[in-house]
């Protein structure tokens, strides 16, 4: 796993679409949706760990984008 494209596509193997429109509430969303399907042994804890690092990255990424945005 090597984007937040590829989460996207592991979420939608479980018939889950997250699009709001607001890139920080839709990475949000996804890890809540991470963290579902990891604790009911839905996916491996490969994939949640490497999902967890990615959302983590981008969200940091996105607010500090954000952040330049305003000053």
């Amino acid at each position: 796993m090597n984007s937040i494209y590829d989460i996207r596509k592991l979420l939608l193997k479980f018939g889950t679409i997250i699009y709001i429109g607001d890139r920080l509430a839709d990475l949000e969303l996804m890890e809540e949706e991470i963290n579902e399907l990891y604790q009911v042994k839905m996916i491996t804890k490969d994939q949640y760990i490497q999902s967890k690092i990615l959302l983590k990255k981008e969200t940091e990424k996105t607010k500090r984008e954000l952040g330049e945005m305003d000053g």
